[in-house]
């Protein structure tokens, strides 16, 4: 709880102070940032949906680093679920499936396309022995550009001369708690991924096997863990989860596809995994954290124009901020052993 407590004082700490050196009344924008994020229903309501990408996304990624597989391909994965959820949403249109039963049929594509997606690079890295920070990074820009053909073309709305694909039916969309809000039933869906790859870390056997080749391959293979197998499969769970955030974010906000999809929840993911040490809980702490300073910047930015801007950058200084904590305190713990 102390440590808790400290964390939070230092983000607000990070945050007071990047506001101090743009400029900015720090008392005021602290205001006007948490009216955005917590004011009233609607300011809530924001930050729940900014927080629901983030949050799997983020479990994503928290599964693959914890392999050792540093996947900086989340947003690739995601754009590929959202694919896959469009694929198959378009057939259903027309068809006498059940809206609840399309809505989980998009969602489970979304799951296979961003898993299929996160185990090329696996299967790179196994095979031809290429890193997979290059390959994911490689593969951001090919599904990138493969949503850019696509709705622009096979998938584009023939209603429309925008490149979108055409709207999901009200009925296949996720449903809304209030009309008046974006919130929707995904929030079910980023708390239970959190608590499934909490699960799956900690009392698993498949779960301890990834940590521990994430920890030292040699070690996993001194206990004849197959190490190649578990990078994988991390890659595989990773994939899905990241293409699950996808179908959430089509399903749930979007309701159609465009080049503008590609928002980069993917690449936001990692400093949400960062910052919550890689633990699916804390993870989605942070995520509630990210997805309050994005709620809260709207307040921000009809204060200053730099409002979005100093998103960010407060991003990047938390980050920062913690991993240099992080390290002064690993510092001290290891001279204390010694002494």
């Amino acid at each position: 709880m102390i440590r808790a407590f400290g964390t939070f004082a230092g983000l607000l700490l990070i945050v007071a102070l990047t506001l101090a050196l743009f400029g900015l009344p720090v008392g005021h924008s602290l205001s006007l940032m948490a009216q955005g994020a917590f004011g009233d229903k609607l300011a809530i309501t924001r930050t729940l949906v900014k927080t629901i990408p983030l949050t799997i996304t983020g479990m994503g990624i928290v599964v693959a680093w914890r392999a050792g597989m540093y996947n900086i391909g989340g947003e690739g994965q995601f754009v590929a679920g959202g694919l896959a959820g469009c694929l198959i949403a378009t057939p259903l249109r027309d068809s006498a499936v059940p809206a609840w039963i399309a809505v989980l049929l998009i969602l489970a594509a979304s799951v296979v396309g961003g898993g299929l997606w996160g185990g090329i690079a696996g299967w790179l890295k196994n095979r031809r022995g290429v890193d997979v920070v290059i390959s994911t990074i490689l593969l951001n820009f090919i599904a990138i550009q493969l949503l850019a053909w696509l709705v622009a073309g096979p998938l584009r709305d023939v209603k429309s001369g925008l490149p979108l694909t055409p709207e999901l039916p009200e009925g296949m969309m996720l449903p809304r708690f209030d009309r008046q809000t974006d919130l929707h039933a995904g929030i079910f869906v980023a708390v239970l991924a959190v608590a499934v790859v909490y699960v799956f870390l900690y009392l698993t056997k498949a779960g301890f096997r990834t940590r521990l080749v994430g920890a030292g391959e040699s070690a996993a293979r001194a206990n004849r863990i197959d190490a190649d197998r578990v990078r994988a499969n991390a890659m595989l769970i990773s994939g899905a989860l990241c293409g699950l955030a996808g179908g959430v974010e089509y399903a749930g906000v979007a309701g159609q596809l465009g080049t503008s999809f590609a928002q980069g929840w993917g690449f936001l993911a990692i400093p949400v995994a960062l910052l919550g040490g890689l633990h699916p809980i804390w993870v989605f702490l942070s995520a509630l954290y990210f997805g309050a300073l994005f709620a809260g910047s709207r307040s921000l930015a009809g204060f200053t124009d730099q409002g979005t801007t100093l998103i960010y950058i407060i991003q990047a200084a938390a980050v920062l901020g913690l991993i240099g904590l992080r390290a002064v305190g690993g510092k001290r713990r290891i001279q204390a052993e010694v002494a």
